[in-house]
């Protein structure tokens, strides 16, 4: 446990009394049970695709959480300009690696969302949605700053537009309504006018129906959620017989057999694997974590005077929390399937890291500041916090 003077201004001692850390803790605990369901689930996976070493995908998932808390703690570190240069940087890269994947991509399931690269299959989008979510916030806050000539939120539905273009050339249509809703949230947030809501909520949902007609894995996977016996429902169905064979306290740790049969145990549906070994008490904590964070995170930009800070949080944390909503909703069947991770639970190299990067500039978002204006950074002379301490 760190242990920090609050006279310390050294920049891991201003660090310690600044950050929420309660969020990081939970955010680490997340961390852990990611340890916990890749030495229940990936062994079983490994070998059932015949894999050179059972224990690949756990010693891979080691080094991509190790590299995930450390990137997150660094990242957390940095000042809020600190934060927005980072966002422009790697919003360009990936960017244009989510274009080349246009190009170059290996193609997996009749989808090109992935560049091969030694040792990690990366997909750039995952890097997207974080760093679009402070770009685009930046822009819309610079737009309403008083007396500014900057058209912020016309640059943002450029970007946007471009995003869309490329996510549906890949195709990935589950990425496209993630970033969508986490642009609109912010939007929402920056004060958008009820009427244009109601014009954009509509758009949306033209959207959707648009995407089901013209993708037939959108049009497949609706109609197996809303008739399991119109197609292949085996992974949803083997899933929902996992919860139900773990009941309130699991089979215990290494007694269940869906991570034997299910293609992505270890990746889409690891909560179906929590939830047979583990059960409905396990599933529990973990809901309870995300929701901790998403609310937690939410109540302290609250209490934030600059536009920026407020806009960005809230694009990350609606993306944290939608994606986990998305993973856990689609295994429960409460959704249409979608391949999407768990946060920092589910197996995956690129999905981890962006999501420590996303949350490492929440914390440093969120970092209690004294004695400056909105959008300036603390004087890194100045004490970290006043007498009465954290809020």
């Amino acid at each position: 446990m760190m242990a920090f003077s609050r006279a310390d201004t050294s920049v891991l001692g201003r660090w310690w009394w600044t950050v929420d850390r309660w969020t990081l803790g939970a955010l680490l605990i997340l961390i852990g049970f990611g340890y916990v369901m890749m030495l229940a689930a990936s062994p079983a996976v490994a070998e059932r695709i015949g894999a050179s070493s059972r224990h690949m995908f756990f010693i891979k998932q080691v080094a991509y959480l190790a590299m995930a808390a450390l990137l997150m703690v660094s990242v957390s570190l940095l000042s809020v300009r600190g934060v927005r240069r980072l966002a422009l940087l790697g919003f360009t890269a990936a960017l244009v690696l989510t274009a080349a994947t246009l190009v170059v991509g290996v193609e997996i399931k009749g989808a090109r969302r992935w560049l091969p690269i030694p040792a990690l299959s990366l997909q750039p989008s995952e890097f997207l949605k974080p760093f679009f979510a402070v770009v685009a916030a930046w822009l819309i806050a610079e737009g309403k700053a008083p007396g500014s000539k900057v058209w912020g939120a016309t640059i943002a539905l450029v970007l946007y537009l471009t995003i869309a273009a490329i996510l549906k050339g890949q195709p990935d249509i589950g990425m496209l309504i993630v970033i969508s809703a986490v642009f609109f949230a912010q939007f929402f947030v920056a004060g958008m006018n009820l009427f244009l809501v109601g014009a954009v909520g509509g758009i949306g949902v033209a959207g959707a129906v648009a995407a089901y007609f013209m993708f037939p894995h959108v049009q497949s996977r609706v109609q197996r959620f809303l008739d399991p016996s119109s197609g292949d429902s085996y992974q949803v169905s083997v899933a929902l017989e996992a919860f139900a064979n773990g009941g309130l306290l699991g089979r215990g740790p290494g007694e269940g057999r869906v991570k034997n049969v299910l293609p992505d145990a270890h990746a889409d549906f690891v909560f179906a694997v929590a939830a047979e070994e583990y059960g409905m008490v396990l599933c529990l904590v973990i809901i309870a974590l995300f929701a901790y964070v998403v609310v937690r995170g939410l109540m302290r930009l609250l209490g934030e005077s600059d536009l920026f800070v407020m806009l960005a949080g809230t694009g990350l944390l609606t993306q944290f929390g939608l994606q986990a909503f998305v993973n856990m909703g689609s295994t429960l069947h409460l959704i249409p399937t979608k391949g999407m991770t768990l946060p920092f639970v589910s197996y995956g190299g690129s999905s981890v890291l962006a999501i420590a990067i996303g949350m490492g500039m929440l914390l440093a978002l969120t970092r209690r500041r004294t004695g400056t204006r909105a959008g300036e950074d603390a004087d890194p002379a100045a004490p970290a916090v006043p007498a009465g301490g954290l809020r």
